[in-house]
């Protein structure tokens, strides 16, 4: 089974240009390419006449003029499988940004392609988006970022909201069912790019919870983690885990 990871996370007011940077790997965050890291794809769309060519306008935008204790984008942070070539995996970004973007979200993405703890690529993609939604009016950056005007859509800014239930309050228990259903539907764009390639590995995008197994996941590392003492406790975990699962499965056979 190909490797499977899909996580949200939003970002601050006053956060997003330096995130974007990151994301595209420029001004100080060159130094990851410049370390080996390879950065196989990045692109952006969807951008209001005034940042089209230059995207880091829109978030600085977006720093600027949201409300002061709203978000200024939201990020898919999402694996892409090792094997798949990268003319494929980015086709398969681009799919999926067509899937839930469409022409309505301002977004930039880019693939990023560092070496993982077993030594080979690690390729994933961050996909930064505005909730905003772009309804065809021209607005100034300014302007963009405004209260919605229901009434008088032109007077106002762009409605806010992103999911299938756009600009609505959800439960906890909606909020995480809308989050399944996204990762279900990510599951079916990498199967159907797996079986296109002439691959014979599938994702499951469904927890192990969900599946029905019991299994403890491994806690999300960032990269800090593999540093010093961090690194050892990561693998002794794996390997206590693959002891575990090793044993249930020989006790299984003796049945």
């Amino acid at each position: 089974m190909a490797i499977a990871g899909f996580c949200v996370k939003v970002g601050a007011k006053g956060r997003a240009t330096a995130h974007a940077a990151y994301v595209a790997r420029t001004g100080a965050y060159e130094r990851f390419t410049v370390k080996g890291e390879v950065l196989e794809a990045r692109e952006h769309g969807n951008m209001p006449s005034w940042a089209a060519h230059d995207p880091s306008r829109f978030w600085q935008a977006a720093d600027a003029y949201e409300r002061s204790n709203g978000t200024s984008y939201r990020e898919f942070l999402i694996l892409l499988p090792r094997e798949l070539p990268p003319n494929d995996r980015r086709k398969l970004v681009e799919v999926f940004v067509a899937l839930e973007l469409g022409d309505t979200h301002a977004y930039q993405y880019a693939i990023h392609v560092p070496r993982a703890s077993d030594g080979l690529d690690n390729p994933h993609v961050h996909l930064m988006f505005s909730e905003r939604r772009a309804d065809g009016l021209a607005r100034d950056p300014d302007q963009y970022f405004k209260r919605f005007n229901a009434k008088h859509p032109e007077r106002g800014g762009c409605q806010k909201g992103f999911g299938e239930q756009p600009g609505m309050k959800l439960t906890a228990v909606e909020r995480q069912a809308e989050l399944k259903a996204l990762r279900e539907r990510w599951g079916v764009c990498v199967n159907a790019a797996l079986e296109q390639a002439g691959q014979s590995v599938r994702v499951n995008m469904k927890s192990y919870k969900d599946r029905g197994l019991d299994i403890e996941p491994e806690p999300k590392q960032l990269p800090s983690a593999w540093r010093g003492q961090g690194k050892g406790k990561i693998l002794a975990f794996r390997e206590a885990r693959t002891a575990l699962l090793d044993a249930r499965s020989d006790n299984d056979n003796s049945k």
